[in-house]
């Protein structure tokens, strides 16, 4: 059995981690941190964890944490880049569904998260965790930077397009994305109050979000340049879910339902649609699934992707247990036998 510990698994994240990792067959939870909740039981904050959970939140003392085989970080962002390079010296793998190993320049990395980084010479070291396409090195990983929820989305509704070559490198995007309000993390905060956000729908971060530079990250080293993209991110009246919308330009004539259907083929979590398909975010609702659809409207040049995701699976804990059986050479879709939930 894995031993493993989270670090701060108080927040959505946290606690959807804790429910995949229960129903896992290979895991042992070891810890859990949380210096705010320290010695309150597990189920008594998340009752759907009694009798699946049967551990306290402790405090998050490095050495303790020393004492798992991997550590996940459901942490606030520059919270895991303090404590990772000792938990890695300390042979303990580490995935980390924050921010901070994310983007591979520490100057743009303090540009957008506002502090330096602590421990730049990990950046290059950390492999980026989007399994479609970093699988073989997450496999010989030993810290993992979980990609954002936009970014999974938008990336993988792009990548085929960016991979073929029918987009040229530099060539204008566009990714029109909303998330459920869970996005914005389980804190009191007056613009996710229902009130607030009920029967609403809004854009924010359009002068610039900090998964701007992640999506053009991933995307620039697929295509070798980084994509003049516009991302506009927007906030949905529900729990969960991200649906992107992605528009790129792209010469007539492709057969693109089979260029979509080939790239994804033998992957477990990314569902391409039937032509014609319309997703929609409740069909993965609770599931590490990404379910596509691609459309040329019109018959023009303009392509259309639609793309949609759990934002707490698919696009943070599922994804952090997926990569978590490569880093151990298990099965990659071990421990995911769920359906999503209807209604």
């Amino acid at each position: 059995m894995l031993k493993v510990g989270i670090v701060g698994g108080t927040g959505y994240t946290g606690v959807e981690l804790l429910r995949l990792l229960a129903l896992h067959p290979e895991v042992e939870l070891g810890m859990i941190t949380s210096r705010s909740e320290a010695g309150t039981r597990v189920s008594e904050m998340f009752p759907n964890l009694r009798g699946r959970v049967d551990i306290a939140f402790t405090e998050p003392a490095p050495e303790a944490l020393k004492s798992n085989d991997l550590v996940f970080f459901a942490t606030p962002n520059g919270t895991a880049m303090r404590l990772v390079p000792e938990l890695l010296e300390a042979g303990v793998k580490v995935v980390d569904l924050a921010a901070d190993f994310r983007l591979r320049d520490p100057l743009l990395w303090e540009q957008w998260y506002g502090l330096p980084h602590a421990c730049p010479e990990l950046l290059q070291e950390a492999v980026y965790g989007l399994p479609e396409l970093h699988r073989e090195r997450i496999r010989e990983a030993r810290l993992v930077a979980n990609p954002g929820c936009y970014p999974t989305a938008v990336s993988l509704g792009f990548l085929p397009l960016i991979e073929s070559g029918l987009v040229a490198p530099g060539a204008p995007l566009i990714a029109s994305c909303a998330s459920g309000v869970s996005g914005a993390g389980r804190k009191a905060a007056v613009p996710a109050l229902m009130g607030e956000c009920g029967e609403s729908f809004k854009a924010y971060g359009v002068a610039g979000h900090r998964h701007l530079p992640e999506i053009r990250q991933v995307l620039g080293g697929v295509a070798g340049a980084e994509p003049d993209l516009t991302f506009v991110p927007h906030l949905l009246p529900m729990v969960r879910g991200i649906h992107a919308t992605l528009y790129a330009r792209c010469p007539p004539g492709s057969d693109l339902q089979a260029l979509y259907e080939q790239r994804y083929a033998q992957e477990a979590f990314v569902d391409v649609m039937p032509a014609g398909a319309l997703p929609e975010t409740r069909s993965v609702r609770g599931v590490n699934q990404c379910r596509l659809a691609v459309h040329r409207p019109q018959g023009g040049d303009t392509v259309v992707v639609l793309s949609v995701i759990d934002n707490l699976v698919k696009g943070a804990a599922g994804q952090a247990v997926q990569n978590m059986n490569l880093m151990c050479g298990w099965a990659e879709d071990l421990g995911f036998d769920s359906v999503a939930l209807l209604p």
